[in-house]
């Protein structure tokens, strides 16, 4: 054993007192002590953590670390000797190949760069509903449930034809099951009125289709509760991340007024402007892999059955992969970030992101080129660092501007 290798003992979550945008300052000065720690879980189990870019990238193209959710451990909580079930039929993220082929597979088709631009003039008109609702009812206004969240929740319905009577109660009832701060009991009832609303809506597509995601699935060989698996992975993971994207994305342009005057001054800065806060950001904060054999990773053996925690977040600013990684800089030229991940498990809705935040932050911007905070920066609240939350976001922005 290396006696001399970093060890980090608990999970950090805490953000640094007005650095909302940073990792915790312990994973930071993990990654100055290498790209690799050594990290106890819960229980007493030895595993990694990868703070760096490069074997974090390498263990994702690598089939010998898994995604199996049977075979993870929770890096901050003891479950004793209780074991995670297989994830559910349809929530291909935790599983390997051939499961997670025959999920991903049927799916990478109707999510193709050449589909996602097609979408952008409805993303074009949401968005412009949504800013002309704002404009109308005046300022302050909360970001998040005026502009963040129902741009991908709108889009995210429509591409899974979830009928426009019934979206804000779907709406409402995933919200529920997401939230951190939420009683259990009324996760598990909301997340129990999300699956059956789900199967009503595969039986409605399998009676009548639709021109949507679903309805296309619907003429697969995918079971209906693989469907309905399929639609909550995707709904999940569409409504989360890039609602945090565009709020957190808009107070850090905020809180960086050179950049935003750049932004503004040219338009043509809007695609390097969301890879940048893509990487600045990174929202989807880790993600775990175990090994299914020993490997030589880092200058260290990782044993078969070992976890491995994945800081997405030290990965984007990782200095050894990005000049100066800790500044937001839009004009940025060393791209590739992992915030989309890497590997067969890459985010298969990231060109939708692309579109959505294409579209949302220069629009946001245009109509209210006085935006500003309408509290002090310090008081935005973030979203809980609960052990479970796996997103990093602000639970409310409220902006202002001048009428």
């Amino acid at each position: 054993m290396d006696e001399s290798l970093h060890t980090v003992t608990t999970m950090p979550t805490a953000r640094q007192p007005g650095r909302p945008f940073d990792p915790p300052a312990e994973l930071l000065d993990a990654r100055r002590h290498g790209p690799i720690s050594r990290y106890t879980f819960p229980g007493g189990k030895p595993g990694w953590l990868l703070t760096g870019y490069d074997l974090i990238k390498s263990v994702l193209a690598d089939p010998r670390f898994s995604s199996r959710q049977e075979l993870m451990l929770h890096p901050t909580i003891d479950y004793g000797d209780a074991e995670f079930s297989p994830a559910p039929p349809g929530e291909f993220l935790f599983m390997d190949d051939p499961r997670h082929s025959r999920y991903r597979k049927p799916l990478m088709g109707k999510f193709t760069v050449r589909r996602m631009r097609l979408l952008t003039e409805r993303v074009e008109e949401i968005t412009a509903d949504h800013l002309d609702a704002m404009e109308k009812a005046g300022p302050p206004a909360d970001l998040v449930t005026a502009f963040a969240k129902p741009i991908p929740a709108i889009m995210m319905c429509e591409l899974l034809g979830v009928p426009r009577q019934d979206r804000d109660s779907f709406r409402e009832q995933i919200d529920a099951f997401r939230d951190v701060e939420a009683d259990g009991e009324d996760v598990m009832a909301a997340y129990t009125a999300t699956q059956n609303h789900l199967a009503e809506l595969v039986a409605a597509k399998r009676a009548s289709p639709t021109d949507d995601v679903l309805s296309d699935l619907t003429d697969s060989d995918l079971t209906d509760e693989e469907l309905k698996g399929i639609a909550l992975f995707l709904l999940a993971a569409g409504l989360d991340t890039t609602m945090h994207m565009l709020a957190l994305g808009t107070f850090a342009l905020l809180r960086n007024p050179d950049q935003l005057a750049a932004l503004r001054a040219d338009p043509s800065l809007t695609d390097r402007a969301v890879e940048e806060l893509l990487r600045y950001l990174s929202v989807g904060k880790t993600f775990m892999r175990t090994a299914l054999e020993d490997v030589d990773l880092g200058g260290q053996t990782i044993k078969a059955g070992s976890p491995l925690i994945l800081s997405y977040n030290t990965a984007n600013r990782d200095p050894e992969r990005f000049a100066d990684p800790h500044v937001l800089d839009l004009h940025r030229q060393d791209g590739g970030h992992l915030a989309f991940g890497h590997g067969v498990h890459q985010c298969l809705g990231q060109q939708l992101a692309r579109v959505e935040m294409r579209v949302a932050f220069p629009a946001l911007l245009n109509r209210f080129p006085t935006l500003r905070l309408a509290i002090p920066a310090e008081q935005v609240p973030l979203r809980p660092e609960a052990e479970i939350a796996d997103v990093h976001g602000v639970k409310s922005l409220p902006v202002t501007w001048d009428a």
